[in-house]
């Protein structure tokens, strides 16, 4: 991500400028967690479709620096940004005030991921193999939180971290496992025709099944402006709905605005998203409650929090259309 920053921050900067562009629409700005990928078909396909200026928008879609989505929303120098329950909880206790205004995908679909030949399948295995992560304090918690569901040891576990080694790379010369979002590396997997074996967070605690990825944006700008709030997810509703309906056409669109991406593997991607962007959930989008004090007790009693999360303050679903 380094190699993007220069070139970036100017417009990171100017994206946090409000104002109106020529023809009178008010322009903001969405920043990414990543590189674009079918996560974030729905914005994409809101601005080529048009939703956005049916709003009164001019968005700009901007890939993230050295500074986080949450950083640049909490701050004011991005009016939105794609974050994860995870640190939208992190971020509340420490009184930084961003808000998660929608759930992109309902369920949690991340989960341990091996190569077949491994045999891991299930948490005991995990006893005597090589995790790859990227060093934070969640992930042992989790770890540790699937194992003790097998009475499995934590300490037979070796972990290392991964850096920037790609998961493909990692689990032939490094590692035994490693924590994916199936939408993207284990759809890849499938056309690398590499099979693997799918330890889902879901399968083995409710606590685990947090909203990954969100939409956020801050304190400030729902109490300042929301009626630009309520255009911005007006917009973006219709992008993701039509995605979950369209998805050969949504992934099309994300082709032609990021054409650097893998055709096949965002066109696959983006079939298996469909069904799981809204899932169950009455709309897309929307979150509950439980969800987020669920998962932030699991974080507290597992002391990756200082406090409690006040959870009705960490979420709205009042800027979904009706």
């Amino acid at each position: 991500m380094k190699k993007w920053f220069a070139s970036l921050i100017v417009l990171l900067f100017l994206a946090g400028c409000s104002g109106n562009n020529e023809n009178g629409m008010k322009k903001v700005s969405v920043v990414l967690d990543w590189t674009p990928n079918t996560n974030h078909t729905g914005l994409y396909v809101a601005k080529e479709k048009g939703y956005f200026e049916d709003e009164g928008l001019d968005v700009e879609i901007i890939l993230p620096g050295e500074a986080g989505a949450d950083q640049l929303v909490a701050s004011g120098k991005a009016e939105f940004g794609i974050s994860y329950q995870e640190s939208i909880t992190e971020a509340r206790v420490q009184d930084v005030p961003v808000v998660s205004i929608a759930a992109i995908i309902q369920h949690n679909t991340s989960g341990f991921a091996s190569p077949v030949e491994k045999n891991i399948t299930s948490p005991k295995d995990f006893e005597g193999k090589t995790y790859g992560g990227w060093g934070a304090p969640v992930e042992q918690a989790v770890l540790s939180s699937l194992m003790a569901t097998e009475n499995a040891d934590i300490h037979q576990l070796e972990t290392v971290n991964m850096g920037d080694t790609d998961f493909f790379t990692a689990v032939k010369r490094d590692i035994d496992f490693a924590w994916i979002y199936y939408a993207w590396t284990g759809i890849e997997a499938e056309i690398r025709g590499d099979e693997l074996n799918m330890i889902y967070l879901t399968d083995y605690s409710d606590k685990l099944d947090y909203y990954t990825p969100v939409i956020a944006t801050s304190e400030k700008m729902i109490k300042d402006d929301p009626e630009t709030v309520k255009a911005f997810m007006a917009a973006v509703s219709k992008g993701y709905e039509f995605a979950i309906d369209n998805h050969e056409e949504a992934a099309t669109i994300l082709i032609k605005e990021v054409p650097d991406l893998d055709e096949e593997l965002v066109k696959r991607s983006q079939e298996w998203l469909a069904s799981r962007y809204q899932d169950d959930a009455p709309k897309w989008g929307e979150q509950k409650q439980e969800v987020w004090e669920n998962y932030a007790n699991w974080m507290f009693d597992h002391e990756l929090l200082d406090k409690e999360l006040d959870a009705e303050k960490a979420f709205t679903n009042e800027f979904l259309p009706e």
